[in-house]
């Protein structure tokens, strides 16, 4: 059977070990106990945890193996983001949104409500709404969505040929020695601690092409064009020129935990700021661009 979203968020899914625990609630608080045995009998009596068959588990749900348990991930006290979804395009099969600083594409961490994801379904009721890829946290710009799953696989593939043209924005000091344009290749790697990435020898996994667009001497606005889609690429291989992101404060050192409080006035100067290639179900040229600019 499937598992309606409930206020744009998917169910997450746990099939029940054999064990000792007497119900349900006695298992779901020992094995997550970062939520508290008051928040699961909450959500328990608001009929939030289903069975396989969409069924309420109850309180008193006796436990029994091998049963599937399907729960709504909810973050008491959701911390709220300066600014709210935005959509840029939308037909019946894609959703182009112009994503802010600050805001996860997907629910992570502390945020699930205030993520891209749940808020552009609860935006435009499409459950089978998904993003297509992924930029950081950090980074504001252009995310394509899929609202069919027929299609959605064609969406991908231009994804997996590298056949999308992306274009950032990003700011960083200027290197009076270096030349423009020029290919950065590398080979990249997670590092220590496991979000963040490094270079390391080897074969090349990793190119961005990288263009000055203007400077003031001191301060430069850069055009990236990623190649590959490796996890923090555009940082990395901006540092590894010497050129540190303004605003960054993963690299070059590592300024904040995932978990440390946010601080809004420190924004990464790093912009997904055009987006091109041919719609793969309509056949149309697609060319979308950011609403947004980097403080330069």
């Amino acid at each position: 059977m499937h598992i309606p979203t409930r206020h744009g968020v998917g169910p997450s899914c746990v099939t029940l070990p054999a064990g000792p625990w007497p119900t349900v609630l006695d298992f779901l608080v020992e094995r997550m106990p970062n939520i508290s045995r008051e928040a699961w009998t909450a959500r328990l009596r608001s009929q939030s945890v289903l069975n396989a068959e969409g069924q309420p588990v109850l309180l008193t749900q006796p436990y029994t193996p091998h049963m599937r348990v399907f729960y709504y991930r909810h973050i008491e006290d959701e911390p709220q983001l300066p600014e709210q979804a935005r959509i840029l395009f939308e037909d019946d099969h894609l959703l182009v949104s112009d994503k802010p600083h600050f805001m996860p594409v997907t629910a992570a961490g502390q945020y699930v409500q205030q993520s891209l994801h749940v808020q552009l379904r609860n935006l435009t009721g499409c459950d089978d709404l998904v993003p297509l890829h992924r930029i950081d946290r950090e980074t504001a710009g252009l995310v394509l969505l899929s609202k069919r799953p027929a299609n959605r696989d064609a969406y991908h593939a231009l994804f997996r040929q590298q056949l999308i043209h992306k274009t950032y924005h990003a700011i960083a000091p200027f290197r009076a020695e270096l030349t423009w344009p020029r290919t950065h290749t590398s080979r990249l790697v997670a590092g220590e601690p496991f979000f963040r990435m490094q270079e390391v020898p080897g074969d090349a996994n990793s190119e961005t092409r990288i263009s000055l667009l203007r400077t003031d001497g001191s301060r430069a606005l850069y055009q990236l064009e990623p190649v590959s889609g490796k996890r923090h690429q555009l940082r990395v291989h901006m540092l590894s020129l010497g050129l540190a992101l303004e605003g960054d404060l993963l690299y070059p050192e590592l300024l904040r935990t995932p978990d440390a409080p946010e601080d809004f006035s420190q924004v990464l100067q790093l912009l997904a700021q055009r987006i091109a290639f041919t719609d793969p179900v309509t056949g149309a040229g697609r060319v979308f661009e950011s609403q947004r600019s980097l403080h330069f």
